[in-house]
């Protein structure tokens, strides 16, 4: 097995001084994983996906690949001058690192504008790289273009029209707003990893499946750029058809459940 996509040391998250809503949450992620997270409702599940895209403060160690996602990190692999000698420097910058493991949220109908204003923001991360790299205007746009045609594209298998890429996130459905964030993240051929809130909760049977199969086969292709998902439900069926592995949480804890492997 090669190095871990993603690795968690230690991650802990409190909900106020010394009150700890999980503690010493550590596990890695690898190639072909699809990790299941469940427990009960504020249990923490949803708080960890976001500490994982650092968009909640918590303690303990996240690794990208190897690197250190950090606010000001290097997209490349350096070595820096300490005292008289050099040392390994390996960072990543956290906007860069959200292009790579991408969250994805139960709720996308809270998010402003259209569909289409937030594939071009998320889009715009891309091009978080280091300094040094000079993006052309015209290949930027085309790259976009290629990225909504292939968002379009993905939907449209899930039975979402165009032009619901132009309605405000409040005026679509549950249903409708979950798929076009989901094909929105399956677009962006940079990310590894998918962090999945409950991804198919406002969804028909027939609809669900139909997601989950892509989810699962996007996954498993080699032409694809997704290596791995980490993955939220309430439901146990849906548990063991999509999973491969599975962590439970439960009293401030979340340990690996190997019988379900």
């Amino acid at each position: 097995m090669g190095e871990p996509i993603l690795e968690l040391h230690g991650i802990t998250c409190e909900v106020s001084p010394g009150q700890c809503l999980f503690e010493d949450v550590s596990f890695a992620v690898n190639e072909g994983d699809i990790v299941v997270l469940q427990g009960k409702s504020g249990s923490g599940k949803t708080t960890l996906l976001k500490c994982m895209a650092f968009l909640v403060l918590h303690k303990g160690k996240i690794l990208y690949r190897g690197r250190t996602p950090q606010a000001h990190g290097r997209d490349k692999s350096t070595r820096e001058s300490e005292g008289d000698g050099l040392s390994p420097f390996p960072t990543i910058s956290i906007p860069t690192f959200r292009t790579r493991v991408l969250y994805v949220p139960q709720r996308p109908s809270l998010l402003p504008g259209t569909p289409r204003d937030f594939l071009y923001s998320v889009s715009q991360l891309k091009s978080h790289q280091a300094s040094y790299t000079v993006i052309d205007e015209d290949s930027e746009n085309d790259e976009l273009s290629d990225v909504f045609e292939r968002a379009i594209e993905v939907a449209g298998k899930w039975g979402v029209h165009a032009i619901l890429w132009e309605r405000e996130w409040s005026n679509l459905s549950g249903g409708e707003a979950q798929r076009i964030v989901l094909a929105t993240a399956l677009s962006l051929d940079t990310a590894e990893v998918l962090l999945l809130d409950e991804p198919t909760s406002a969804l028909d049977p027939q609809s669900s499946a139909m997601v989950e199969e892509f989810l699962i086969q996007s996954v498993k292709s080699k032409e694809r750029n997704l290596k791995a998902l980490i993955w939220i439900t309430h439901s146990e069926e849906q548990a063991k058809r999509v999973g491969t592995r599975f962590f439970n949480f439960s009293n401030g804890r979340c340990e690996e459940d190997i019988s379900l492997a």
